[in-house]
């Protein structure tokens, strides 16, 4: 079966079964193979954890050897709507090409991000028909909360961690999202980390590993 989306997989180590997914969204100008870098230290301790890593459908706009899931070279909320929406609709396809291939629900997937891929885990984790095991993001936001305020269909958990320093996607975005989803009665956890700016430091890639690990009752 070929997937809707090119994509980076790694898979269990020692050939172990498929009981649980993993699909991170690289960010704006990013792709596949740059957000599996995650995958170094979380494969040793999410065992039987499929990672699917896809690359976004378009090239981007500013940076032609990466892709993006929506257009951020115009300023239009309504046109970074519709492209978001339009990105959205693909990887909902691709998540159920997952759960054909290997047998899986969407208790056994965690919807996970950085930054325009975190985006795009809020969006498609909660607008879903099903509860995810849980959604995970890093440096991102809510696109369009009136939006996706029409479009709740379910409450999977989620965990959304923001460097301070961030100068590309402001941190009070996190405080943002944290009231909206504490609002539509959502178990919701936040942690904003001390001195960091626009990238997945250890700290935040180890909370999220703990998160993961907690939702799938790993020891």
């Amino acid at each position: 079966m070929t997937f809707c989306l090119d994509t980076e997989i790694i898979f269990p180590e020692n050939n172990e079964q498929i009981e649980n997914a993993v699909i991170l969204l690289h960010g704006y100008g990013g792709d596949g193979r740059d957000i599996s870098m995650l995958t170094i230290n979380w494969r040793r301790f999410l065992k039987n954890t499929i990672f699917l890593c896809p690359n976004g459908h378009e090239k981007c706009e500013i940076n032609p050897i990466g892709f993006q899931w929506f257009d951020l070279s115009k300023e239009n909320e309504e046109y970074i709507l519709q492209k978001s929406l339009e990105a959205e609709s693909l990887i909902k396809k691709f998540i159920e090409e997952i759960k054909i291939k290997y047998k899986l629900s969407n208790k056994n997937i965690i919807l996970s991000g950085f930054s325009q891929g975190c985006m795009m885990s809020i969006n498609t984790g909660v607008t879903s028909d099903e509860e995810f095991n849980c959604i995970v993001g890093f440096s991102g936001k809510i696109i369009n909360k009136d939006n996706l305020q029409k479009r709740i269909k379910n409450k999977s958990k989620i965990l959304l961690i923001h460097g301070d320093q961030d100068e590309i996607v402001s941190s009070n975005f996190l405080l943002e999202a944290k009231d909206f989803f504490e609002r539509n009665k959502f178990d919701i956890q936040t942690n904003l980390i001390n001195n960091c700016g626009h990238h997945i430091p250890i700290e935040a890639s180890s909370l999220a590993l703990s998160f993961i690990k907690k939702n799938l009752n790993f020891k």
